[in-house]
């Protein structure tokens, strides 16, 4: 099984965590060319000296540079339908030219723009329902995202602050092992389940039937 990373047109990170995930990826897919010319300008702080290429840029190439264009123009895999945004159309390529990834980190995706970061983050739990298989989250330099459809259980370690979201107001949402339980939160407005902390080093979340939950992570 193998790792892809996606990289949007977001702020790209500077930390090393998702710079490592970055260079240790099997394949890497740049959404258009703001993400290609935020990858070219890093290559050399994660790579050093390899000039390590995309394997594709996929999008509708509204953001392509004309002589990015001709010099990428193998790699360029054009999908100019607006039904899904690039990222999508991304991570749709890799799922299927590259069967064997498992796991997929979603790069660059906040940032700059708030309403690109709160319609990828929703995006997150799309996918978490029509690829249940899939591993994918979202990484910045200042959160790990992803998304839960049903009860779990999450060893994320003592003392980290993570917040929760449901567009499912019926769900009921019982946990053990955050500072402040979910038992009684309503999921009627994204704030209900947000700036906690875990307590233990396990969180159990146990939901009343399945349903889609986003996690935020520190």
């Amino acid at each position: 099984m193998s790792t892809a990373v996606i990289i949007g047109g977001g702020e790209f990170p500077r930390k090393a965590y998702p710079r490592e995930l970055v260079r240790q990826a099997d394949v890497i897919v740049c959404c258009d060319g703001n993400a290609l010319m935020a990858f070219l300008r890093n290559r050399y702080k994660i790579f050093g000296h390899s000039r390590r290429e995309p394997d594709a840029i996929v999008g509708d190439m509204d953001s392509m540079r004309p002589g990015l264009a001709r010099d990428y123009s193998h790699l360029i895999i054009r999908i100019e339908e607006q039904d899904d945004n690039d990222i999508t159309k991304a991570l749709h390529f890799v799922l299927d030219h590259y069967p064997d990834v498992d796991t997929v980190h979603l790069i660059a995706a906040t940032g700059k723009r708030e309403d690109h970061t709160v319609g990828n983050l929703g995006l997150l739990m799309d996918y978490a329902a029509a690829e249940p298989g899939l591993n994918i989250d979202m990484v910045s330099d200042y959160s790990t995202s992803f998304a839960i459809t049903d009860s779990c259980e999450l060893y994320l370690g003592k003392g980290r602050r993570i917040s929760l979201f449901s567009p499912d107001n019926s769900l009921v949402l019982k946990s053990k092992g955050l500072e402040w339980a979910t038992d009684d939160v309503v999921f009627d407005n994204w704030w209900k389940a947000t700036l906690n902390r875990t307590s233990e080093d396990t969180v159990k979340l146990d939901f009343s039937h399945k349903s889609l939950v986003l996690i935020i992570i520190d």
